[in-house]
């Protein structure tokens, strides 16, 4: 498994050299889904390509595209393929069109966008008619709890951030000492996991030593003041190769820091390891192997933030950055048995992390508590007037009332379908329930979910369109079905009218999600049955997950609080006091029983 040390030389995304199987039948339809050529005969396959009905995948932006005039014989298929079935007379109308859209998707393509350069429309959670949060006056930070150091190193590894900066204030620990110990088991467990890409030690030790001289001089920062951390590896550290975890990017080197990576600097955590994630943001495969799940290692950890997952689970660090387009923070906490907050859309700044959906992408913690994950959040959130999709919304803590003063709703039928949780998960209500809380069921709102996947699919491969263009994508490792080389030629015939269209359904989902909240504050559900997930990431709604049950026989069990929009504080609330009268997130899986690397 590669562990980089030191910096290679950069690449870049955009530079070829860094950064359905062929099909013989003439038929419109085939030559559409062609898969491109190498041969000198690519020219007349992008010819064939008609891309004004299905936006069939181009192999080049060759000036050669307008050599042949098109049939209307090469419409047939494509209008097949999309459902438009048109009369002879009128396809033939339409050649003069495609013609003039094919010239046109040739300029674009000899056009390379950076991977910061966002589309024009701007996606906004908010439903008409929403009202902020109101401001909070600032409160000082909570007291720490009183901590004695424990006496043994494992004890000290699986601390949460909370007891480790107890520690550090009371100077009964050094942040060398912590980082030192960080850096021996990412060196001692992370082969065998699969979830380091590249140690940071020069970096993190100047860190370490740095925060030490200042809290021996009486300047704490706050409660990160010390505290080592990984960062999933499509998060841009100057000087360090981020490889998002796929071959054409294994010795790439971003020169800026990722605006959550700065934050975290300036709150003095210190970074100790990129971590693993599947390629391009899918899965626990990359180009290291299989990110593996502490707690059954011949599994994999999920993904696609499986190294910050498996790295928390195994307490190789107190705390990691991940990100979420559509379960990446929620399904490696769940199955890693670590706690997960992804938060409202807009909420943290995507600035200098891979860009994989403009209108679906968040950046959050993974860590053992709700409330660690609540103090990385105050640290990175807010604009920083880079990211567009920013909004400054004030951020409302958590609160310390009672959870009988918490409006908070339940998905009775979903919590009873998840067969492998449903013991788990009716415990947890009533544990709820013995809190104080008052329970009511509720019902999601009844939208068709399929169409939305066109939205995610189509804005990946947007995103990934030089990528898939230079055939970069036949050297990523994952080459299924499923898997994004497909998913990304695949979108290429979605048609605009129906992407426009699925964004529509998708307004109508936030005004009925908008609607649902003003019923509760904080929901209960599975983290993967039902619509949740898809719905609640569709919506750029934030949620808490947590474990719910026993890890030690390796079956996921996790429950998931969602909150509304920018009310991280309600969904923070209720997990914690979950937590409090629970001990799931206290168990440790049995590193013994991993194997070789």
């Amino acid at each position: 498994m590669p562990i980089h040390k030191h910096p290679t030389p950069s690449t870049s995304r955009s530079d070829p050299g860094s950064d359905a199987t062929p099909d013989s039948r003439r038929d419109g339809a085939a030559r559409c889904f062609k898969r491109p050529s190498r041969s000198p005969n690519a020219g007349n396959l992008l010819l064939s390509c008609l891309c004004f009905v299905c936006l069939a995948l181009l192999p080049r932006p060759a000036a050669a595209a307008t050599n042949e005039p098109l049939a209307a014989s090469d419409l047939a298929g494509a209008l097949r393929v999309n459902g438009l079935p048109l009369t002879e007379a009128e396809q033939t109308q339409m050649l003069g069109s495609v013609q003039r859209s094919l010239e046109a998707f040739a300029t674009l393509r000899l056009r390379r966008f950076s991977d910061a350069t966002p589309p024009a429309l701007r996606f906004d959670p908010r439903p008409n008619g929403w009202v902020p949060p109101q401001p909070v006056p600032s409160n000082p930070p909570p007291a720490l709890p009183r901590m004695q150091r424990p006496t043994s190193a494992d004890d000290l590894a699986f601390l949460p951030v909370t007891d480790l900066a107890a520690l550090l204030q009371s100077r009964q620990v050094t942040s060398e000492e912590l980082t030192r110990l960080a850096l021996d088991r990412l060196r001692r467990y992370g082969p065998s996991l699969h979830c380091v890409v590249t140690l940071t030690e020069d970096r993190a030790l100047a860190a370490a030593r740095r925060a030490d001289a200042e809290i021996q001089a009486g300047r704490w920062r706050g409660p990160l003041h010390g505290i080592p951390y990984g960062a999933k590896d499509l998060l841009a550290t100057r000087g360090i190769p981020t490889t998002w975890g796929a071959p054409p990017f294994t010795n790439r080197i971003i020169d800026l820091d990722a605006t959550v990576i700065q934050r975290l600097d300036q709150a003095g955590a210190v970074l100790v390891a990129k971590l693993s994630l599947g390629e391009l943001a899918m899965g626990d495969t990359w180009f290291g192997g299989l990110t593996r799940n502490p707690w059954k290692p011949d599994q994999g950890s999920s993904g696609s933030s499986a190294g910050s997952a498996a790295a928390v689970a195994a307490g190789l660090v107190p705390f990691a950055l991940g990100s979420e387009t559509l379960g990446s923070i929620v399904s490696p906490a769940t199955i890693c048995g670590v706690t997960g907050l992804r938060p409202t859309f807009g909420r943290v700044p995507r600035t200098g992390a891979m860009t994989l959906c403009w209108s679906l992408d968040k950046i959050g913690p993974l860590a053992r508590t709700a409330q660690d994950c609540a103090l990385v959040l105050e640290a990175i959130r807010g604009p920083d007037l880079q990211d567009p999709s920013c909004i400054d919304v004030p951020c409302e803590p958590p609160s310390s009332r009672p959870l009988a003063q918490i409006r908070i709703g339940f998905l009775e039928m979903d919590l009873s379908r998840d067969s492998i949780n449903a013991s788990n998960h009716l415990a947890t209500l009533e544990q709820l329930r013995q809190l104080g809380a008052n329970l009511r069921p509720v019902r999601l709102p009844d939208i068709p979910s399929s169409p939305l996947w066109l939205i995610l699919n189509a804005e990946a491969a947007a995103s990934f369109d030089a990528f898939t263009r230079d055939n970069l994508d036949d050297q990523l490792v994952q080459q299924g079905p499923g898997s994004w080389p497909n998913l990304f030629r695949a979108a290429r015939l979605i048609p605009a009218v129906e992407f426009i269209q699925a964004n529509r359904l998708r307004q109508e989902l936030i005004e009925a999600m908008g609607h649902f909240f003003r019923d509760i504050d904080v929901l209960v559900a599975p983290a993967w049955t039902g619509q949740t997930l898809l719905f609640s990431n569709m919506t750029g709604h934030p949620c808490v997950v947590v474990p719910n049950g026993d890890k030690t026989g390796g079956a996921p069990a996790s429950i998931c609080f969602l909150g509304g929009l920018f009310r991280e504080g309600d969904a923070i609330s209720v997990a914690t006091a979950f937590q409090r009268a629970t001990s799931w997130h206290h168990q440790r899986p049995d590193l013994s029983q991993l194997p070789p690397p």
